[in-house]
């Protein structure tokens, strides 16, 4: 069996993950620069996403499996009144609306996305396809369909409306969308 190159290095770093660069890149940046024979992280957050993914070196990969399968928390923002081609914000506008909800209308509706749900993801998510990332064959032209899964929503509140924009944290399972 071939050795892996790299210092032998056991424990934990925690990276703010920036806009625009994948989980497997910050793997590998980290893994450079520390000359690190074994990386990993704990989930996947898509290019678009920016937050904090643990990276464990050496002995500290074997508890990974553990931390994949754990409860999620996210805050995020939803701008309403246009959908974009992509139904993210790399997208181009494709339809608008006048209808902008106030945050009585959205609590209104936010007990229907709690529980046990049916999630249909994004054709622009890190869900592989035929070994190759839906973001990656959808930004090519390739029209990708994903099958709904099921995900948990242990919570989801509004946490701020600022005119067309809602801001939102949820608590949720591995694999949800957000």
């Amino acid at each position: 069996m071939a050795r892996r190159k790299g210092r032998t290095l056991d424990g934990w770093l925690i990276v703010d993950k920036p806009l625009g660069v994948t989980s497997t890149a910050v793997v590998g940046r980290a893994r450079w620069l520390l000359n690190a024979a074994k990386c990993g992280h704990a989930g996947t957050l898509d290019p678009l996403a920016t937050g904090i993914l643990p990276l464990a070196f050496g002995e500290a990969t074997k508890v990974l499996p553990f931390l994949v399968d754990r409860t999620k928390s996210y805050r995020f923002s939803v701008r309403f009144g246009f959908e974009t081609t992509t139904a993210d914000q790399e997208g181009t506008p494709s339809r608008s609306s006048q209808v902008i909800p106030d945050a009585d209308a959205l609590n209104a509706v936010l007990p229907q996305f709690r529980g046990a749900i049916e999630q249909v993801p994004p054709a622009f998510s890190a869900i592989k396809v035929d070994g190759e990332r839906a973001y990656d064959l959808a930004r090519a032209g390739v029209e990708v369909t994903l099958a709904a899964r099921p995900v948990t929503i242990h919570a989801l509140e509004l946490i701020s409306v600022a005119g067309d924009t809602a801001g939102f944290e949820v608590s949720c399972s591995k694999g949800t969308y957000v």
